[in-house]
């Protein structure tokens, strides 16, 4: 074998390394996560999902089916100055997603979803199973 490099080698060396993020608490912007609590009862399906930094307004959740996802966008901007120059200026833009898949239809008209304090609140209603009916031949 050779230890022959090419000249390209230290130029892509720690390219795709993924940067490192200042501003938050510890030092670090923390990306957004999706953890979500999921509780059963008889009629509907009660889900807590903790999104915390991110506005009500860039919170949005799609039901198909038994599938619920769940998509939020943040946005963190900092900036320190001293007068007119700036020391340093820092902004962080991440989206987030998160789909699962329930054991049942979800009724999306009876569905309903609030936001307090980064916990997103959804009470999902189990839609009601056809009944099979016997039609009567003439």
């Amino acid at each position: 074998m050779s230890n022959i490099t090419h000249p390209l080698d230290d130029f892509f060396r720690g390219f795709f390394v993924r940067p490192v993020e200042y501003g938050g608490a510890g030092g670090a912007v923390e990306s957004p996560q999706v953890r979500v609590e999921v509780k059963e009862n008889p009629d509907a399906y009660e889900v807590h999902a903790e999104l915390p930094g991110i506005k009500k307004e860039n919170i949005h959740v799609h039901i198909d089916g038994p599938v619920v996802s769940i998509s939020a966008e943040r946005k963190f901007e900092k900036e320190l100055k001293d007068g007119e120059r700036i020391l340093r200026s820092e902004r962080y833009y991440g989206k987030v997603s998160r789909s699962f898949q329930l054991g049942q239809d979800i009724d999306e008209s009876r569905s309903s979803a609030k936001f307090v304090d980064g916990v997103l609140e959804l009470t999902l209603p189990k839609k009601l199973e056809a009944q099979a009916t016997r039609l009567t031949i003439e």
